[in-house]
């Protein structure tokens, strides 16, 4: 008699010694959970017992089963979109439709559509076709010595006849395939014999060459009144007689198919190994990026250039296809909801670039960011990120320029970069103005209508019913109601509820547009006949100044941003007593949809093909100057390490790094990204990297003056180093600004051509002996991420050192005690001025409750001081606080240094003279 292949044995083993490795692979990788998910199309009993069978082995093995139970009648298409869904699961790593589908369904397409990588049942003409490729891995292998043997295998079909044929000849055995239409099947004999017809008993016991291997793969289903279910399973051979003749021999039950399930076991924890290798890797390809001197123009080199698809960069940072957007080929936006799957991975290295105080000209921040960024990506092979503000069209046409860096380290498209990208601050500017219209709205039709009228049009009767909207139920909820019908409301709550009572002149939400028109500034609202002699001044702000780009780029989650945009304070009351919010006038929804898109960071790249979020653009001066939080965090994860167990990091693994920009000087920027940016996302920042240029200091050193559109004075050109110590006191400044957050810093010399080896020199020694770890000259400008090597690796070195991070002041001291704190300690002053008018509003702002809120000092950022025209580190003077506003939605105060233009205007040559396009190509030339 033959000896019995037992296959419930056998895949007992098999199933213990995966549930070995995964127990020991979890020790390393604590994340490490192979995932098969099935999906069932109907109700099928034997479909059903054989899923059964697959859960039950998955739970013995230790691996996550999830299965989807589908309708019968459900539609090709929508089965298709389901195991598309799991495709992009990465949680998933074994994918399996369970066979046969109802008739309607083709069952070639549906298992075509699975990813080749999870189709851990083979059936996908790619895994089929590399069964036959001699290089290439077997899904499985065969538990028996085949080499030299003649092998027959009795059955055609993809599922088992051909790939079993192609596996047995990789592992050299002389194979003959045949099937039911083979001639003289009898007379074939062999060393093995693989049965697959399909066919019940068909195969005798004469027809097997004595001492035969036997696997039967045949399950078929004959009647056998014996039996309670009335039927027996068997297998393609007659078992009583081939077992008499064979070595060796499967059973059916209790063969084939429990190893089948088995091994599909062992293929999904091999996937699950695969792509968990991959997800530690996340290599990112650089693009070779050709240098030449002269330096073109930034518009020039970006042209160029040829980006990597978009997608390609998405799938090497790791990130799943239901993870991102494409917006055309070099754009695309990544959903927030991978934190959630990345929540285990430690954060990257967080690395802040600022600078000292700029000439209007700026001292190269977005260009050493994104130097750096290629240093660390494509020279030291560190993953990396960079997490850079999206500009606003205002600079792009007015005298500043784009914001996409400079000569060879730049974000490219640069174009695209500068101009509508995907649409982020379109948005915010529609859900500002929908505010604006609805502020002046709410006050025309109250100051025309009856308690009752505005009643009845807020809540109408819609078939005899009333209901509050949601919204409606917060404004209740203000002045302590507690109802939920309309018709319980006494004319007292009535008039409560409807009447906002607005003063017209409090009003402190402008209406806002994309660029620089000085004209509109102050304009006169209303004078329409139909606004019945209504008019108010009101004015335009620039769209980075909205409070809801401020929103926007402080939100940590999109509920966040509904609760934050809800409880913007737009105005106060007649009564002087009651802040008036964006919820109140029941908009905070709308202005949430208006933005839902534009919460998700923009993926891009630097000219050597490293990524970079483009995300949120806040007003420097007004708001806090930096880009959002949650690109922050999402690049923190794409660039962080696996971890053990123990949460160390697992061998060969590196930290990343995310490198991203404070706006302005270090006493503006800075400040704000410590003090209001880090409050509020509780990320710890590792190292500050202080932008300087030898022009900069030379102009803090009493240089002549430095103004956009004239040529630089020839004291900028030569070497002088007496003008230039005595401006690096405004170096030493920034430093000791820096140091007293805890932080180590690096100080970046954007390097010039005209900049000499003794200035360089110079300012090394003064910026080590004021504390920076170096001062690290780099020419990324001219040469790509090359340029800027050696300071790449001061930027690591530093972000090792050991750091005690800690805020400026608490949060909880007084409004006018925390003002001063930041004039005192960031910029030297002997102390604080508020007018009568600041007064006020502290007294307001305590009443309401807002005292424990961050402070964003609007000020010039061409000064430590308040008045631009002091250079260097000025001393004994007094900062006056003219007015205090409220960002609440932000989530700060911001205190008024002198005037403030949130409306910039155009220069007498503005940018715009040079930006055109060919007609031919489409090419945009003439942006800088």
């Amino acid at each position: 008699m033959a000896k019995i292949i037992d296959g419930k044995n056998i895949a007992k083993s098999i199933r213990d010694q995966i549930r070995e490795d995964i127990v020991q692979f979890k020790k390393k990788y604590s994340e490490f959970k192979p995932h098969l998910s099935i999906i069932q199309v109907g109700s099928r009993e034997d479909s059903t017992v054989y899923v059964r069978q697959k859960e039950r082995a998955c739970k013995e093995a230790g691996i996550e089963f999830s299965l989807q139970k589908k309708d019968e009648f459900i539609t090709e298409q929508e089965l298709i979109k389901s195991i598309h869904d799991l495709n992009n699961d990465l949680l998933t790593h074994g994918l399996l439709v369970q066979l046969p589908l109802p008739n309607h369904i083709n069952e070639i397409r549906v298992t075509e559509n699975i990813d080749p990588k999870k189709d851990v049942d083979g059936f996908h003409a790619n895994n089929i076709g590399n069964l036959s490729k001699r290089n290439s891995d077997p899904l499985f292998l065969p538990c028996i010595e085949i080499s030299g043997k003649q092998a027959v295998v009795v059955g055609r079909s993809d599922i088992v006849g051909f790939p079993v044929f192609t596996l047995l000849s990789r592992n050299d055995a002389t194979v003959t395939l045949c099937h039911s239409k083979t001639k003289n099947l009898p007379e074939i004999t062999a060393d093995i014999l693989v049965i697959a017809i399909g066919k019940a008993e068909y195969v005798k016991g004469d027809w097997i060459k004595p001492g035969a291997v036997v696997i039967d793969v045949g399950t078929n289903s004959i009647e056998d009144s014996t039996k309670k279910s009335g039927i027996r399973w068997v297998g393609d051979v007659e078992f009583s007689t081939a077992s008499k003749v064979a070595s060796q021999i499967t059973p059916v039950p209790g063969g084939v198919g429990p190893m089948t399930v088995a091994m599909l076991l062992q293929n999904t924890v091999e996937s699950a190994k695969r792509f968990l290798k991959e997800n530690i890797e996340r290599k990112v390809s650089p693009l070779h990026l050709k240098c030449l001197d002269p330096v073109p123009s930034d518009i020039d080199i970006a042209m160029f250039q040829t980006p990597k698809s978009i997608k390609l960069l998405a799938q090497e940072l790791g990130l799943a296809l239901n993870e991102y957007e494409l917006y055309g080929n070099t754009k695309a936006k990544v959903n927030f909801p991978v934190l959630e799957r990345l929540k285990s991975r430690k954060n990257g290295k967080y690395i802040v670039v600022t600078g000292i105080t700029p000439t209007p000209l700026g001292e190269g921040k977005s260009t050493t960011v994104i130097g750096i960024t290629q240093a660390l990506g494509s020279h030291l092979n560190k993953r990396v990120f960079a997490c850079v503000r999206q500009p606003s069209q205002g600079p792009t046409f007015g005298i500043k320029g784009g914001a996409a860096g400079g000569g060879y380290s730049q974000v490219i498209p640069m174009d695209e970069f500068n101009l509508h990208l995907t649409g982020d601050i379109h948005a915010v500017t529609a859900a500002n103005n929908l505010l604006a219209a609805a502020i002046d709205a709410r006050i025309f039709h109250e100051n025309t209508q009856s308690d009752t009228a505005l009643f009845n049009r807020l809540c109408p009767s819609i078939k005899g019913v009333r209901n509050f909207s949601p919204v409606m139920l917060k404004r209740l909820k203000k002045f302590g109601i507690d109802k939920n019908n309309p018709e319980d409301l006494t004319p007292e709550e009535i008039s409560k509820f409807v009447r906002l009572d607005i003063n017209p002149n409090s009003i402190t939400w402008n209406r806002v547009i994309d660029t620089n028109d000085r004209f509109l500034r102050r304009i006169t609202i209303g004078q329409n006949e139909t606004e019945k002699g209504q008019t108010r001044q009101t004015g335009f702000d620039i769209s980075v100044a909205s409070e809801c780009m401020a929103v926007l780029a402080l939100s940590t989650s999109l509920a966040d941003m509904r609760e934050r945009l809800g409880r913007i304070v737009v105005a106060t009351n007649k009564g002087g007593n009651e802040l008036i919010t964006a919820d109140d006038l029941g908009i905070g929804g709308a202005l949430t949809v208006l933005m839902k898109d534009s919460i998700r960071p923009n993926l891009m790249q630097t000219l050597e093909g490293n990524p970079v979020f483009v995300h949120a653009g806040p007003f420097a001066n007004i708001a806090h100057g930096n880009s959002s939080i949650l690109a922050d965090k999402i690049a923190l994860k794409l660039v962080g390490s696996e971890c053990d167990e123990k949460g160390n990091l697992i061998e060969g693994e590196e930290e990343g790094y995310v490198v991203t920009e404070a706006g302005f000087g270090a006493d503006i920027g800075m400040e704000k990204f410590f003090n209001i940016k880090c409050r509020t996302s509780e990320l710890i920042p590792d190292a500050v990297v202080l932008v300087a240029t030898v022009r900069a200091l030379k102009m803090h050193g009493g240089g002549p003056s430095v103004m956009p559109g004239k040529p630089l004075h020839e004291t900028y050109l030569k070497e002088n180093l007496e003008l230039l110590e005595k401006g690096c006191d405004n170096l030493v400044k920034h430093i000791e600004n820096a140091r007293k957050y805890g932080l180590p810093v690096v100080v970046a010399i954007n390097q010039f051509t005209t900049d000499t080896e003794a200035e360089l020199s110079l300012i090394r020694k003064i910026s080590t002996e004021a504390g920076a770890i170096d001062a690290v000259p780099a020419t990324h400008w001219a040469l790509g991420g090359a340029g800027a090597v050696e300071l790449g690796k001061s930027i690591i070195k530093a972000a090792n050192e050991k750091q005690e991070f800690r805020f400026l002041y608490d949060i909880e001291k007084p409004i006018v005690e925390k003002i001063e704190i930041i004039a005192k300690e960031m910029y030297g002053a002997d102390g604080i001025e508020l007018s009568e008018l600041a007064k006020d509003k502290v007294k307001l702002y305590t009443q309401q409750g807002f005292t424990n809120l961050p402070i964003c000092m609007a000020k010039t950022h061409l000064s430590l001081s308040h008045n631009p025209n002091l250079k260097g580190v000025p001393k004994g003077f007094i900062v006056p606080v003219r007015d205090i506003k409220a960002s609440i939605g932000a989530g700060f105060l911001y205190p008024l240094l002198g005037e403030m233009q949130t409306m910039p205007g155009l220069p007498t040559r503005p940018c715009f003279f040079d930006v055109d396009l060919d007609p031919e190509t489409g090419r945009v030339y003439g942006l800088f």
